[in-house]
């Protein structure tokens, strides 16, 4: 345990003398259930076993051999693996409540941690919800209510328009009062789910029809309220705590600018580059929100800040608790879901405003399963190799899977939460790119690369953030090095999986008739080895010598010049491949699975493949990549599907919806024609990645 980590947490056993108590508040809460799936359930169920609370799991069909089912104390199956049928189910939950005997439910962030209907229903069953009053969830639930909260509490709002009327030509005519670009926004929406830009008037209708769909998916509701879309904003949010006694605090800021698909990506605390005068107005406006709606419990309060003034206006209120939350915690070494229990308990706030202490900096990476290439598409399917950076002092990794189980394209498609602190940003930054470069992980594509070269890239560093960052240096994130495999990265995936074919070889296996196995090996034999690869659509052949046992070789990569080189295979933290090409000396982690072979440094993950023998290949969907159709970019559930056999359509015309870990995909039309023939489908079927849904013919001249 660091030093900061001691002192806060001999400060929150103290309790704070100047802390108000207006009542003697106390409710017991020896066991909780935690209504909610994945990192964050067993984020809540080590804080509760620390504080001697026993726990309550609750789960789907699809995760039976999760990781939280078998850290609580108790599990209950609640349904099939659909959200609205399990983690969605209130009255299934609250049965299981009381069948377990728990006297509180801890809903986690997403599914019911902010569903009015869910709170008040646990008032009236008696059982606590570890969150705020009904009441706030539902004033800030609603965008167009808490704005006019905020307006009155004299924190500043954007213009927009948050009225009861829903008509498409009201809405259209706000749009053109407010002006575009303009933000459509989800009343009741939350994590980027029913939110939409229109950067012109011609968009708007196409942007509000897909909000509007995804919001009813969500949220079950699909009003809309509309934002003046301030150009390249930076998110900053503060973390709010009160109590029942009428005390509140915030914690400091944090800095969630840096975004995809709406959805943050990677957040740092504190935000860099504010003044001290501007962090303290940032956090009295998030306290006097927290004040003007009877907050109690944990909260965050998210702000817009203009990039050169530094200007803020109040965008919304989360009542939960954040996925971000344990950046906050590292730099205040706090529990924050402790507090969190402690003040449901009836507790007072453990701190005064002038006693939460703030040191260092802290970032946290959300590491994904998704394909940043491809628009960052999440991926499903099985994670057959997961090795995550060991936890160390300062180093925390939040997770909900292990090597081997599904993620599954029902829920979020987040594998880990890598949260790291430093002395200060670049300490932090440097860690966390080491820690990311020690991700190993097969069978799903995730995001590790792509937050090694944001976390390095030239503006990041300099801590120049925005919600337009990964557009604007597209270029330095998706480099074009990228698709080219570099020399010693074909020399270290042919030696590497040449000498673990060896290591897992029996005696009688030969190489060119003679026995690979070290011990056989024999110096008046030139044993020569072509090892053929593919990295992405290219061929790449490695020629491959012995020269003295067991180590020693000689290598040419395409036809190239023959280069000398050494080559060790260890199992230290993970198996490690030690190569020296000519003169210069790697240690990079290694693996293979199936007819994969991966290598990974510091940069992140380089995957080659073999070719598939080709009495072993077949034709599948997934290979129906034509302008002649159209297919599910990813695996998921049919939403919608828009045309019909014998329709024309034009180019980018909306064919089909998927809806994947939360988010809407509209297949588009890749050209102009006739449609031929539509999958005998409907609404909630299964999809996989590349299953042709429509197909198209050339429109008939006439």
């Amino acid at each position: 345990m660091n030093k900061l980590w001691q002192f806060q947490c001999f400060q929150i056993t103290r309790r704070s003398s100047h802390v108000e108590r207006k009542a003697d508040i106390k409710r017991n809460i020896n066991k909780v259930l935690i209504a909610n799936r994945g990192e964050i359930a067993c984020r809540v169920m080590r804080t509760a076993k620390k504080l001697g609370i026993q726990t309550v799991a609750v789960y789907s069909d699809a995760d039976k051999h999760a990781m939280h089912v078998e850290m609580a104390d108790k599990a209950y199956h609640i349904g099939p693996s659909p959200t609205a049928l399990s983690y969605l189910n209130a009255e299934k939950i609250l049965e299981v409540a009381k069948r377990s005997k728990s006297q509180a439910i801890h809903p986690g962030y997403g599914f019911l941690s902010e569903n009015v209907e869910f709170c008040e229903r646990c008032a009236n069953e008696g059982v606590i919800f570890v969150g705020p009053p009904t009441s706030a969830i539902r004033d800030m639930g609603i965008k167009s209510t808490s704005k006019a909260i905020m307006a009155n509490a004299g924190v500043p709002i954007v213009k927009g328009y948050h009225g009861e009327g829903q008509s498409f030509d009201r809405l259209l005519s706000e749009a053109k009062r407010i002006g575009f670009p303009l933000m459509i926004k989800a009343v009741r929406g939350g994590g980027g789910k029913g939110m939409r830009i229109a950067m012109t008037e011609a968009e708007f209708e196409t942007q509000l029809e897909s909000a509007k769909r995804e919001s009813l998916k969500s949220f079950g509701d699909d009003n809309m309220l509309l934002e003046q879309y301030i150009t390249d904003p930076r998110h900053v949010e503060v973390q709010v705590f009160a109590d029942m006694h009428g005390n509140a605090v915030h914690l400091f800021e944090r800095d969630c600018s840096v975004q995809r698909r709406h959805q943050k990506i990677i957040e740092e605390a504190p935000a860099p580059g504010l003044s001290e005068e501007t962090r303290r107005s940032l956090g009295e406006a998030a306290v006097r929100a927290a004040k003007a709606v009877g907050y109690v419990g944990a909260g965050t309060v998210e702000f817009i800040l203009h990039r050169q003034t530094h200007e803020f206006h109040f965008m919304e209120m989360n009542t939960r608790l954040q996925v971000e939350h344990p950046i906050t915690e590292m730099i205040t070494g706090t529990d924050l879901v402790e507090w969190q229990l402690r003040i449901a308990s009836g507790e007072p706030l453990p701190f005064t405003q002038e006693e939460i202490l703030r040191k260092g900096h802290a970032v946290e990476c959300r590491i994904y399963a998704e394909e940043p290439r491809a628009g960052f598409l999440p991926r499903a399917g099985t994670l057959h190799r997961l090795t995550q950076p060991v936890a160390e002092e300062n180093v925390r990794i939040e997770t909900g899977v292990r090597q081997g189980q599904e993620v599954s394209v029902h829920y979020d498609p987040m594998i880990a939460k890598l949260v790291v602190w430093g002395q200060d940003r670049n300490e932090a930054l440097a860690k966390t790119r080491r820690k990311l470069s020690e991700y190993q992980v097969a069978g799903l594509e995730t995001n590790v690369n792509f937050l090694l070269r944001l976390s390095g890239a030239n503006a990041f560093v300099s801590g120049d953030v925005h919600t337009a960052f990964i557009p604007q240096h597209e270029a330095e994130l998706f480099p074009e090095s990228d698709l080219e495999l570099t020399e010693e990265k074909a020399v270290q995936a042919a030696l590497g999986y040449i000498i673990k074919s060896q290591l897992e070889s029996s005696p009688n296996d030969t190489w060119k008739g003679i026995s690979v196995t070290p011990t056989s090996w024999r110096s008046n034999y030139q044993l020569q080895k072509k090892i053929n690869l593919k990295f992405g659509e290219k061929d790449v052949r490695v020629a491959v010598k012995f020269e003295a046992a067991p180590n020693s070789y000689s290598v040419s990569v395409n036809d190239g010049q023959w280069l000398s080189a050494e080559a060790f295979l260890t199992s230290q933290n993970g198996l490690r491949l030690i190569t020296k090409v000519n003169d210069k000396t790697s240690n990079v982690g290694f693996l293979t699975y199936d007819r994969e072979i991966h290598v990974y440094d510091e940069n992140g993950q380089t995957v080659l493949h073999l070719p598939v023998p080709k009495y072993e290949s077949k034709v599948g969907a997934g290979d129906s990549l034509s302008s002649d159709s159209a297919s599910s970019p990813t695996p998921g559930v049919l939403e919608k599907i828009l045309v019909t056999a014998g329709d024309k359509v034009v180019k980018s015309q909306p064919l089909f919806v998927v809806i994947a870990m939360k988010m809407e995909y509209v297949v588009r039309s890749p050209r102009d024609g006739v449609i031929s023939t539509v999958a005998d489908l409907k609404q909630g079927d299964a999809v996989g990645k590349g299953a042709v849904v429509v197909s198209l013919q050339e429109e008939l001249s006439q």
